[in-house]
């Protein structure tokens, strides 16, 4: 089994709170954790509420906590029974230690609702990710393996059954099928009433549209007509099944018009390329869309890290100005503003546009994410950086490569 680096940040949780939630996309690897977490807990109950027989054992809820209250309970896709919710707040509060509930949910619209409003105070909640590069790389790998694994790894996306898959035909065909069964199975059953022909529509424009500022209007036109606000409720279905982010501009008064839409990415990027009929890694790097994914990509690692960081307010914005100051992405702590620029070139050189966001934004230290084998630097405080660097340069305050 791959090692997940959210394992350890999921144990810290379970020994302070008396839950936690862990929340991603189907088949991400939140059952394969769940799994792992019961091996290390031998006294665990892993139940899977999609499983007749399971959700049979919680045809009385409060009598299964009050007989499970010295052990840990695992709660598999979670979503389908929401309603549990309220049952857990006063079981949580009659006997509140750490480590009694595991939930695991894969689509956070209604769950969020339900759990903020019935466990606030009593639950913390953790995001999985797709793979990260640093949790599949080889540390042994010469800098041409090193490169052709990279560009593997970014062509298949990293839902764990599409990486593992040993045929590129074969993982093509695991991510398209994946897409459908979102679209025509998973969304109307958790009450989506639109046809499943117009949602694969609006998938394909959202893969054009991946690291764009979202058009909400020319989004609905291009989709026949819709209206900005039927197009902005589809976008929301797609972020709360963990397929898609929106990334919010940064607002901050320095006397200049600043772009206030937001920008909308994939979260996996080989979701992304069966969209757009990427299969092999040979056709990724000549493609139009590859710049964008490869935004995408180094996105998705700064937001997965972002969930690990120490600083619990820190949080993750692009800045763009009318003018043409522009930085992809800004991670605000209580302490520092970092920025991140993506560049996919081997010898990346930032555009004006980036130095004057820079300046303007007052950041502490900036890197520039590139395809590359080393770090170097461009200047006291901006770095190129590779990917698997981003992770440590959001961890370690300071970080100089």
């Amino acid at each position: 089994m791959l090692r997940r680096l959210a394992e350890q940040e999921l144990n810290q949780r379970l020994a302070f709170s008396p839950a936690v939630v862990l929340l991603g996309a189907r088949q991400v690897g939140k059952s394969t954790l769940g799994r792992a977490l019961q091996t290390a807990h031998p006294a665990a109950v892993f139940l899977d509420l999609e499983n007749p027989s399971d959700r049979a054992k919680l045809t009385n809820p409060e009598a299964f906590w009050q007989a499970n209250r010295d052990r840990l309970i695992i709660l598999d896709e979670v979503q389908t029974m929401p309603e549990l919710f309220s049952l857990l707040r006063p079981e949580i509060d009659a006997h509140r230690v750490a480590g009694r509930f595991l939930l695991l949910g894969s689509a956070s619209g209604a769950l969020l609702k339900q759990s903020a409003e019935s466990l606030a105070g009593r639950v913390s909640y953790l995001e999985l990710p797709p793979l990260l590069w640093p949790e599949v790389m080889s540390a042994d790998a010469d800098a041409d393996q090193k490169a052709l694994d990279l560009r593997n790894y970014w062509t298949r996306g990293g839902m764990p059954p599409s990486f593992v898959t040993p045929a590129h035909p074969h993982s093509a065909r695991w991510r398209r099928d994946y897409l459908h069964a979102v679209v025509s199975r998973d969304l109307p059953m958790l009450g989506v009433r639109v046809p499943s022909e117009t949602l694969w529509r609006f998938i394909r424009m959202l893969a054009h549209c991946n690291a764009q500022i979202i058009n909400y209007k020319a989004l609905g036109e291009s989709m026949g007509g819709i209206s900005p606000l039927t197009s902005s409720r589809y976008l929301d279905l797609f972020c709360n099944t963990f397929l898609v982010r929106r990334l919010e501009p940064y607002f901050i008064n320095i006397g200049k018009r600043l772009v206030k839409s937001p920008k909308v990415y994939w979260r996996d990027t080989g979701l992304l390329h069966a969209l757009l009929g990427i299969h092999q890694p040979h056709d990724l790097l000549s493609h139009p869309s590859a710049g964008a994914s490869w935004e995408a990509l180094v996105i998705n690692h700064i937001a997965a890290t972002i969930e690990h960081l120490p600083e619990t307010l820190a949080q993750m914005f692009f800045y763009r100005t009318a003018a043409g100051a522009e930085l992809d992405a800004l991670v605000e702590t209580s302490t520092e503003r970092i920025g991140f620029e993506v560049k996919l070139s081997e010898t990346p050189k930032p555009s004006k546009g980036f130095w004057n966001a820079c300046r303007d934004l007052q950041l502490h230290r900036a890197y520039v994410v590139a395809p590359v084998n080393s770090a170097w630097p461009l200047d006291d405080q901006t770095w190129v950086i590779p990917l698997e660097a981003v992770s440590q340069a959001l961890m370690t305050p300071g970080y100089r490569p």
